[in-house]
């Protein structure tokens, strides 16, 4: 029998600087993965922690990672060559067949940004869905992921970028993402599909305003990607009522997903 806590060894390619505190790390190995699922990450007697894949080729894997604490700090030390020990993937992720045909939108706060950058660029590339439109908020400028991609969507027309406080060499937008919503063309709202993923305080008030305007539940998806932990429904961690988050999610409908209060 495998023992199913027990890692695989993962060697590491490249790494990739984002922000100061944030590295994405380039992994050889392809497992099967959709976007929004998670490996759980270790470095022995350091640690392990949930980390959601950002992205994924035919033979590699991309995570990005921010300095935290001990597991993270360890993480950090490590360069090209050396490598990370990894279980997963783990939970459910997003589905492309559930966007088919929709006016997709996608709105993701700092680093939820992560698990969806799959969906958007396979979206980009394959012209399944009516239209998308991404709405991207951070806390300043220096705390913004993947810069050239997120600068070739907004060029291309695709997304909005807003930072909550910016210096005066910022000449981009300003302002919460909520107050961007506004920016979505919602003119053919009935056909229109919903992916928030962020902090837990901006989900919330995303989807209050989707509900104020009559978008169904069924059409708002949510990542609870905060709650992972061990990632086989083992160490209760996750668990809200009798719902596994690891297990079941972390992407969820938010008819689900409002009923999941911890």
């Amino acid at each position: 029998m495998i023992n199913p806590f027990l890692p695989s060894k993962m060697k590491i390619l490249d790494i990739i600087p984002e922000t100061e505190i944030d590295q994405t790390f380039v992994l050889a190995g392809r497992k099967p993965v959709k976007p929004g699922q998670f490996f759980q990450l270790s470095v022995p007697g350091a640690g392990e922690a949930p980390v959601s894949v950002s992205d994924f080729e035919d033979d590699k894997l991309f995570v990005t990672i921010r300095k935290v604490g001990r597991l993270t700090n360890a993480l950090f030390a490590l360069a090209p060559g050396d490598y990370i020990f990894a279980r997963g993937p783990y939970g459910n992720g997003f589905d492309y067949r559930d966007y088919v045909d929709s006016d997709l939108k996608v709105i993701a706060g700092g680093t939820g940004l992560a698990p969806v950058k799959k969906v958007i660029k396979h979206f980009i590339a394959n012209k399944s869905i009516a239209s998308l439109e991404v709405l991207l908020g951070f806390k300043t400028p220096q705390d913004i992921l993947y810069r050239r991609e997120v600068r070739a969507w907004v060029d291309a027309g695709l997304a909005t970028l807003t930072v909550d406080k910016a210096g005066p060499d910022w000449s981009g937008n300003t302002g919460l993402i909520t107050g961007y919503l506004k920016n979505l063309d919602l003119s053919n709202l009935e056909n229109c599909k919903f992916i928030v993923v962020g902090p837990p305080i901006m989900i919330k008030f995303i989807t209050i305003e989707l509900l104020l305007l009559q978008v169904p539940e069924e059409n708002i998806w949510v990542s609870l990607e905060r709650k992972m932990s061990c990632g086989l429904g083992k160490c209760g961690h996750c668990k809200i009522g009798e719902t596994y988050v690891c297990l079941e999610g972390p992407a969820f409908r938010f008819a689900r997903a409002r009923r999941l209060l911890d």
